[in-house]
């Protein structure tokens, strides 16, 4: 027997949203065109303005370029070593990248945005679907924008892709609960979702199987509604999601014996119960980067958090896809938030589904809530950006150290106001626009808000390139290859003492061998000691005897080396790395 929280609306599918026709129509279909390809220009651009950063860049785009090289896609290999943290979807897609258009920034970061933007389409094609048009689009406008959701699709890590393989896993499982939908194409939706689901796997482990099953079994419980168990499809969905799976685990699994216990017990149980990764957290870790990332609609979630409970629609066959989404979010928040190893990009898979709630309730609210909600974020980023005019220098004398100079942060700054003025001017614009209450002005100040906020992130991310200095080696490398006295040689031996920068091999395009190192490479090297020398004293006698060689140490080391009579030239440093050569 299903027990409704609230007395039960009409059928979840359009709301009974009084204005969901018209603001569609309130502006022409060039203009929602145009809108839209503006969206896009802004999404894709500057993805190869900025260097790859260390650690995650580095790392994933090494990893890809390895697969390239060595034309290995099986074994995924970091620096020439073993890597069995994840699986290998993502290292597929952005060799394939690499393969088509070469190896670059913006070919590396491609597939992450990529998904990000394919996470967008989905939500607006379902919100369409099971609101209204005008909610799709609305859902849309508030995935782009984000900010937790565009900043993560514009860096190079595994979790927008995780992101688009669990979103879309959800849209087919809710479009296939559609009571009002034909068998078949309920069917296909929810064929999708494991095919999704399978992708996820692929990407990041049995997470992606988790996430969707317990968000399942919590929502039943909670609305006393077990029907969409007899949708599951299983006798087919299950047959599909293992061939789309297995095959990869097996193969890596026979040429690597030790990647089954290290990849099931020790990223998925140790990782989640234990310390060991020394990214431990708070139980409240996850509340602020959720608030935050939901800007600039993070008081329409607030203030409308319990009418999307209470108002959710539940359809004749008594599913509510609103509840199943704000569960599906909650459940994401609470158990990353009890593992041991935390990390902000965990939580990315919340926001499409909070997305869809949100289009909704943008399309349903009052315009005088939305007018105060909008009044409230324009006045507060006006003051932002006043501050971080007047108050800048002062703040980024305080963030400056030894590792990331003033210098740094001062070349930050231009961007940093640039970023909040544009925010500042798109919050008002938005909020006059929705003064004049009109149908056309609503939908263009939502549009408006949206894009200057994904305008704002690009200078943000734009500015970020001056952590260059520290976080990448992009230019210690343009430094080695344009050494003239003597030139650079490829192939002598290139060490990474005491450290491991993730971006190093990449722009040098090989590997290195690491001294006295080990960290997340331990795995692999317990596997193959061989790829790296164990400690210091073994190197110097090998590097002493060298004709030529390159190594990349920390100012410290370099310090210590040269008290010691190790012979090594400067050939640059920073405030981090010192880049020396033997000669």
């Amino acid at each position: 027997m299903r027990c409704p929280a609230s007395p039960t609306p009409p059928p979840a599918a359009k709301h009974n949203s009084p204005v969901t026709s018209p603001l569609i129509a309130a502006l022409s279909k060039r203009t929602w065109i145009v809108l839209a390809l503006i969206m896009t220009i802004v999404w894709f651009s500057g993805l190869g303005v900025r260097k790859l950063q260390h650690p995650d860049e580095g790392r994933y785009a090494e990893i890809a370029r390895e697969m390239v090289a060595t034309g290995n896609w099986v074994t995924p290999r970091l620096n020439g070593i073993k890597y069995f943290e994840k699986p290998a979807l993502q290292y597929w897609l952005t060799a394939a990248s690499f393969e088509a258009f070469g190896i670059s920034e913006w070919t590396a970061r491609l597939p992450t945005a990529l998904a990000g933007f394919l996470t967008i389409v989905a939500i607006g094609w379902a919100g369409a679907l099971l609101a209204s048009p005008a909610a799709g689009v609305y859902s849309a406008a508030v995935l782009a924008s984000c900010l937790w959701h565009f900043g993560m699709s514009h860096i190079l890590t595994l979790d927008a892709l995780l992101s688009f393989c669990l979103a879309l896993a959800l849209v087919g499982f809710l479009l296939a609960q559609r009571s009002d939908a034909p068998p078949r194409s309920r069917e296909r939706m929810m064929l999708l979702a494991y095919v999704a689901t399978a992708a996820g796997i692929l990407t990041k482990g049995v997470v992606a199987l988790a996430i969707p099953g317990t968000s399942l079994i919590l929502y039943s419980l909670a609305t006393r509604d077990f029907a969409p168990w007899k949708r599951l499809h299983i006798a087919k969905g299950l047959p599909l999601l293992l061939v789309l799976t297995v095959p990869w685990f097996v193969l890596v699994s026979m040429r690597n014996p030790e990647f089954a216990r290290f990849f099931f017990i020790h990223e998925h149980i140790d990782r989640f119960l234990t310390k060991e990764l020394k990214r431990p957290g708070p139980w409240w870790y996850f509340l602020p980067m959720l608030l935050a990332g939901l800007l600039p609609w993070t008081g329409v979630f607030l203030w409308r958090l319990k009418a999307s409970w209470r108002d959710a629609g539940v359809d004749s066959g008594g599913f509510s896809w609103a509840r199943f989404c704000l569960i599906w979010s909650a459940f994401i928040l609470v158990f990353f938030s009890v593992s041991q190893s935390k990390l902000p990009s965990y939580i990315l898979p919340i926001f499409p589904a909070t997305a869809l709630v949100l289009g909704w309730q943008l399309d349903v609210m009052a315009t005088r809530a939305l007018s105060v909600l909008a009044a409230l974020l324009a006045t507060t980023t006006v003051l932002l950006w006043g501050i971080a005019m007047l108050g800048y220098p002062t703040l980024a004398l305080k963030l400056a150290d030894a590792n990331t100079p003033l210098a740094i942060y001062a070349a930050l700054g231009p961007w940093v106001e640039l970023g909040l003025g544009i925010a500042a001017a798109g919050y008002v614009l938005g909020w006059l626009m929705l003064r004049r209450g009109s149908m056309a002005a609503r939908s263009a100040a939502i549009a408006v808000i949206a894009i200057s906020t994904m305008l704002a992130m690009q200078a943000f991310f734009r500015g970020s390139d001056v952590f260059r200095a520290t976080r990448s080696a992009a230019d210690l490398a343009g430094a080695l290859e344009n050494a003239a006295d003597p030139p650079y040689d490829r192939n002598a031996p290139f060490f990474q003492v005491r450290m491991y920068d993730q971006t190093l091999p990449f722009y040098l395009r090989r590997t290195t061998t690491l001294v006295a190192y080990r960290d997340e490479m331990g795995p692999g090297l317990d596997i193959q000691p061989e790829l790296a020398i164990p400690t210091v004293a073994d190197w110097v006698p090998r590097w002493e005897a060298l004709p030529q060689g390159y190594a990349l140490m920390s100012p410290q080391t370099r310090a210590t080396l040269a008290k010691e009579g190790v012979p090594m030239r400067v050939v640059a440093s920073d405030s981090r790395r010192v880049l020396v050569e033997r000669r």
